[in-house]
């Protein structure tokens, strides 16, 4: 058999992390003011974020440095390895070649201390104290907390109710770490507060939790806001994953034709493919499909408008350009974790409306179905959002087993799943049921969109 993993030298770790910005044919739309409607300014985010990370937000250098301090950390569980799926292939009884780069190796057990990391050592760096932050599944919380703990600074975690309720060990993970994690809606916030005024009883949101972090962090000095997805930023520092991936395809004599990967806020999978997306806007690959899988129970790119809507449910956040559900936003507690923010970054959204990449939406007992698949072959229990790409991924392959062709598929494996094991119960007792958020819901969401400028519509 040939090589069925491809493992890179810490000597061979990016020092840099890629920014798509420079190489958008068409630049960002701007993000606005939560209460002038207008762009947004550095002095408007320095509440919030440490300047280096305002700085890399608007940036349009091609490459920003990877602090050393930052690699130091990395080197405890990076380079990370890229595997060839030859089990998962055979099951499949399909031509195509399957890769996946697996993040599941980090002490937290995902992609997410890739931005956790250099965001915690931005703020040390800037004097903060503590840091506020929401999760969703928990693995970002558990990244940040993790990354909070290594360069000695206080955090302060909002989780999605109906995670912190499905998820305890993700908890508990923080707590081990020194961090304080509290369920959202919380008493901590006004919009906590108010949330459950209204009802008692709510499963909670990204949006929601968001609100309640950004409240913390700007009635504190002392403070900082953190956020594990969506923003400029994050998703350049997690490019440090394909960039990797790029030297481990080369080495496997070998380049993608479909890369795959989940979405929910969109970290993940665009730190995987933006590096190699450069290459389609170049016209190098202009073949190359690049498929954005999100659930069907939060559809954001596949149901949702683009269009301008804030970050969080209280209007606290800057407003950004992006295919939304609405900041209102509920999503139904389904098992899809992480995946259920009302929004979606703004460089994949502006890549999908470019034409760049596709999305596709997935129903929750199809994914765990997939889930099962890929453990049972490869031996890895993923994490159930990371299921959702192995879904795209396995049907793919069949397609390709159907037409007869052999295609390169890239599977961008986000982590593991062993604190998602209630989950798998659920599922293979039978407890699970698929969930299609009503396009009804979709368009009662969507009516409360800000009011902004003609021009930036």
């Amino acid at each position: 058999m040939e090589r069925a993993k491809f493992l890179l030298e810490e000597k061979d770790m990016p020092t840099r992390w890629y920014n798509i910005q420079a190489d958008l044919p068409v630049p960002l739309p701007p993000y606005l003011h939560p209460g002038t409607k207008q762009p947004i300014g550095p002095a408007d985010l320095a509440p919030l974020f440490a300047m280096e990370l305002i700085k890399q937000e608007v940036s349009q250098e091609r490459y920003i440095d990877i602090p050393e301090e930052v690699q130091e950390v990395y080197r405890l569980w990076r380079p990370t390895i890229l595997h060839r799926a030859y089990r998962l292939e055979k099951a499949l009884d399909t031509p195509a070649k399957i890769y996946y780069k697996y993040e599941g190796t980090s002490p937290p057990g995902s992609h997410k201390p890739n931005t956790a990391v250099a965001q915690a050592y931005y703020n040390k760096k800037e004097g903060i104290k503590r840091i506020s932050t929401e999760t969703g599944a928990g693995q970002w919380g558990s990244s940040l907390a993790f990354a909070c703990n290594l360069f000695g600074i206080e955090c302060k975690v909002y989780m999605v109710r109906i995670s912190y309720n499905q998820k305890p060990y993700r908890r508990i993970m923080m707590e081990t770490w020194g961090a304080t994690c509290v369920p959202s809606p919380s008493p901590d916030t006004k919009a906590g507060r108010d949330m459950l005024a209204k009802d008692p009883d709510c499963p909670g949101s990204l949006g929601l939790a968001i609100s309640e972090a950004v409240e913390d962090a700007v009635s504190r000095d002392d403070t900082h806001y953190s956020l594990g997805s969506v923003l400029n930023h994050v998703l350049m520092h997690q490019t440090i994953i394909g960039q990797e991936a790029m030297k481990q395809m080369e080495m496997a004599g070998d380049y993608p034709d479909i890369i795959v990967g989940c979405i929910g806020g969109g970290s993940n999978f665009a730190g995987m493919y933006l590096p190699f997306v450069k290459d389609k806007i170049l016209g190098k690959k202009p073949n190359l499909r690049v498929i954005n899988v999100e659930p069907e129970s939060c559809p954001t790119v596949t149901k949702g408008l683009y269009a301008y809507d804030y970050g969080d449910v209280a209007g606290m956040a800057p407003i950004a350009k992006m295919f939304t559900l609405g900041h209102g936003f509920i999503p139904p507690p389904v098992h899809a974790g992480g995946l259920r923010y009302h929004g979606m970054a703004p460089i994949i959204c502006h890549l999908h409306k470019l034409g760049f990449v596709e999305a596709q939406a997935v129903p929750q007992m199809a994914t765990f179905e997939a889930g099962i698949t890929f453990a049972r072959a490869e031996g890895i229990i993923s994490a159930p959002e990371t299921n959702h790409a192995i879904r795209v991924t396995i049907d793919e392959a069949l397609k390709c087993k159907k037409e007869g062709k052999s295609k390169v598929i890239l599977l961008a494996h986000s982590g593991h799943g062993h604190f998602d094991m209630a989950a798998y119960e659920a599922y293979l007792s039978g407890k699970l049921q698929d969930y299609a958020y009503p396009e009804d819901m979709v368009k009662a969401a969507l009516k409360e969109l800000p009011e902004v400028s003609a021009e930036y519509k």
